[in-house]
């Protein structure tokens, strides 16, 4: 009788002992949920941690201990916990997505593209995998996957954005016009994206639409530099503002010392045919060099606009004197008056 006892009391123990560490599994994972809801990260990962040293194969652990590292910005205990999770269930659609916005978020371009492209359940795969393309540098793959996403949500600013970058990327510039638009209206705060578009209609000769964009820059924060404000008085100019155009050019004339802004001032008023203006900046350059032959020559093409045909003459004629090369632009046309400035 004792001898049966002592069976019976082994077998018993045995099994209680094969319970334990399923039974403890659950029990710290619970535990660890807990804290996660707690947003205790810390102490929830050691008991995901406890959960899986009783159960190797224990996948939802492995995610939620993925999840808490993510939180602790501890991106490898992350991705070596989701990257068993995808080794005991690589159908999992959980896993996939969180391997794939891991990935993504990481700058691990290729392997975003990869488990994307698994992911049945994200709704944002077009997405991931047209801006890591567009990392890639792989344009053409980045345009096709981008114009999908923003074909399912056209709200998707950044989406947008890349598309419009891409199209630049490709030199398909016009193209670019439209997105960056979207992009700019849907997130007005971004106040690079608006001097990107002004440089855009800049550059495509849509001068009034890049005063519009670089002012929304400005109003949103952006913080102009000698090169913002060059670019935002050249388009002033070229679109009509003239007196705040050349206050702007001036301005940065004053802190450059470079004269070639004043040249630039004479000739674009000259082509706005503002000979008086025009004249006033030739005047200033010959002021700081009074040799200045192109100086001379572009004064001398204002006056015979300006309807003093011998006065004008003649000061192209010194100017050549002084610059022979200043000859060829003359033979360039019949008309000297129709040559343009330098």
């Amino acid at each position: 009788m004792k001898n049966l006892l002592s069976i019976l009391a082994l077998i018993f123990a045995a099994k209680a002992f094969a319970f334990v560490p399923s039974d403890s599994a659950q029990f710290y994972f619970e535990k660890g949920m807990v804290e996660k809801n707690a947003k205790r990260y810390l102490v929830a990962a050691n008991h995901f941690e406890k959960a899986i040293s009783f159960n190797k194969s224990f996948t939802e652990a492995y995610i939620e201990n993925a999840a808490v590292n993510i939180e602790m910005r501890k991106t490898d205990q992350a991705k070596a916990n989701l990257v068993k999770a995808y080794e005991l269930q690589p159908s999992n659609s959980k896993v996939i997505e969180a391997l794939t916005d891991l990935y993504y978020n990481y700058r691990q371009w290729d392997k975003a593209i990869e488990f994307a492209s698994k992911c049945t359940t994200c709704g944002n795969t077009d997405r991931i995998i047209g801006m890591s393309n567009y990392e890639k540098e792989d344009y053409v793959l980045a345009e096709k996957a981008l114009l999908k996403a923003i074909a399912k949500k056209a709200d998707d600013a950044q989406a947008n954005y890349t598309l419009a970058r891409t199209y630049m990327e490709m030199e398909a510039y016009r193209k670019a016009v439209p997105y960056f638009e979207k992009a700019v209206s849907l997130l007005p705060e971004k106040n690079n994206w608006a001097y990107e578009l002004g440089l855009l209609y800049y550059n495509n000769n849509n001068y009034r639409s890049a005063v519009t964009a670089f002012e929304a820059a400005l109003t949103n924060g952006y913080i102009a530099s000698n090169d913002f404000n060059e670019n935002y008085g050249y388009a002033l100019l070229y679109s009509g503002n003239y007196g705040k155009g050349e206050e702007k050019l001036m301005g940065i004339y004053a802190k450059k010392n470079n004269k070639e802004i004043i040249r630039d001032l004479a000739q674009i008023l000259y082509e706005q045919k503002q000979y008086d203006r025009s004249l006033d900046y030739c005047q200033k350059l010959l002021e700081i060099d009074a040799k200045d032959a192109k100086a001379l020559y572009q004064a001398g093409l204002t006056f015979q606009k300006m309807g003093q045909k011998a006065k004008g003459q003649g000061m192209c004629d010194k100017a050549i004197e002084m610059d022979p090369s200043l000859a060829s632009k003359r033979s360039k046309s019949m008309d000297p008056g129709d040559i343009g400035a330098l």
